[in-house]
C-alpha cells in the first residue's frame, strides 16, 4: 500500500474508474466537508479489491469499506450495485458485473443480457438499478443506504455516457437511457 496523504479524510473504495467519477461528483455536493484533496481512492494508494462473496449489494459494499477502512485507518465509503431485471428472476443482480463471465467487461454483460432477452416483449421488460452505499467509520461504525432505480431495458444500447448497462435502461419517467441522461440528471 502506498502512503496515505496526510490530508487524507475519506477513502472511496472502489477500483472502478467510472464509479470513482461519479462518487467525486456526488461528493462536491458537499466541498464544505470535503475538500478534493481530502478524498482518495483505494486505486491512488494501492489497496487491492477484496473478495466480493457477499449475498446481496448491502453485503458486497460492506466488505469493500470494512477492508479498506481496516487498511487504512480512515473512514471508506463503497458502493455495490447492480441491474435486477424481472423475467429474469432479479438476476444479473450482485453478479452484473461479471455477468458474461469476465469482472468489468461492460460490452460482454451488455451484449449476453441483450441476447437473454432478445425474445422478450417491451411490456415484460421491466428492471431496475439497485446500488447499497456503505460507510465504514474506523470505530467500527457502519452505515448502509439502498437505492432502487426503476425501469425498463430497451431493445438495443443508445447513448454514449455512463458505462456498464447505462445504454439498455430506461428509468421510469423518461425515454431515454441512463447513457443518454446528463451526469446531473443520473446522479439525482
Amino acid at each position: 500500500m502506498k502512503e496515505i496523504p496526510p490530508t487524507a479524510r475519506l477513502i472511496l473504495a472502489t477500483h472502478n474508474t467510472h464509479k470513482l467519477t461519479e462518487l467525486r461528483a456526488i461528493l462536491a455536493d458537499y466541498s464544505a466537508f470535503f475538500q478534493p484533496e481530502m478524498v482518495i481512492s483505494a486505486v491512488a494508494l494501492d489497496i487491492p479489491d477484496p473478495v466480493e462473496d457477499g449475498l446481496s449489494f448491502r453485503e458486497n459494499a460492506l466488505i469493500k469499506a470494512h477492508t479498506v477502512c481496516a487498511a487504512t485507518g480512515l473512514p471508506a465509503v463503497a458502493d455495490d450495485s447492480g441491474i435486477c431485471v424481472d423475467v429474469l428472476g432479479q438476476s444479473p443482480g450482485i453478479f452484473s458485473a461479471r455477468w458474461a463471465g469476465r469482472h468489468g467487461d461492460d460490452k460482454a454483460n451488455l451484449d449476453l443480457l441483450l441476447a437473454q432477452l432478445s425474445d422478450i416483449a417491451p411490456a415484460h421488460r421491466g428492471a431496475a438499478f439497485v446500488a447499497a452505499a456503505a460507510l465504514v467509520m474506523p470505530d467500527g461504525t457502519e452505515i448502509v443506504r439502498e437505492g432502487k432505480m426503476v425501469g425498463r431495458l430497451a431493445t438495443a444500447p443508445a447513448g454514449s455516457g455512463g458505462f456498464g448497462y447505462d445504454p439498455i435502461f430506461i428509468p421510469t419517467g423518461f425515454t431515454q437511457t441512463t447513457a443518454e441522461l446528463t451526469a446531473e440528471q443520473k446522479t439525482r
